[in-house]
């Protein structure tokens, strides 16, 4: 997880022949009309530093073809970010500074890597936790720098803060509407196929 990671894997990518780059995961909403499995193909990746880069027209349309008829897909700004946006309030003004409409924390990474190399670049994000949604205080404190989960930690948390259990049942429901979601992506194929 995380930007540095994300860019590192890419640029493997690259020496083994990619010809394309892809960000397909999970991303926090910012957006209040995004719910919990909704499908984002950004036309652009911002950061917090100003930087901003396009993702490929010709790509996220063939992509949006393929998903439309069965699914909503939403566009605009994807935000990335150097950790996890955890409140509410966090991504009420992250959403008013940026007018992003989600959140992650690797598809700039990607997007600069494609960018320096000169190849074709898509995100696909699924929202997880939408706006209106706090992440537990658990998984924030269970989570390393890089967002890796240690589950010795999120027990202990969870003992010390047993009511951080509902919270985190939530989440689990909300993770696995996102996962259906990207099951659907993955399963239309066509962000796989050359389409730039």
């Amino acid at each position: 997880m995380g930007g540095a990671a994300a860019a590192a894997g890419a640029l493997v990518l690259i020496d083994a022949g990619a010809t394309a780059l892809a960000s397909f995961g999970l991303a926090g909403g910012l957006d209040a009309s995004l719910r919990p499995g909704a499908i984002c193909l950004p036309s652009e990746i911002v950061g917090l530093d100003g930087t901003s880069l396009p993702t490929s027209a010709r790509w996220r349309a063939r992509v949006e073809s393929a998903l439309r008829a069965r699914y909503p897909v939403a566009s605009g700004k994807l935000v990335s970010t150097d950790r996890a946006i955890a409140s509410i309030d966090e991504k009420a003004a992250l959403h008013r500074a940026t007018a992003a409409i989600a959140v992650d924390m690797e598809s700039l990474g990607v997007a600069q890597v494609a960018s320096a190399h000169g190849l074709p670049f898509i995100a696909i994000r699924v929202i997880v936790d939408s706006a209106a949604d706090n992440l537990p205080r658990a998984v924030a404190a269970a989570a390393d720098q890089s967002g890796h989960l240690n589950i010795w930690r999120l027990l202990g948390a969870l003992a010390r803060t047993p009511a951080e259990l509902a919270p985190l049942m939530r989440l689990g429901s909300r993770y696995r509407a996102a996962s259906r979601s990207l099951s659907a992506v993955a399963g239309a194929g066509a962000w796989t196929r050359q389409a730039f």
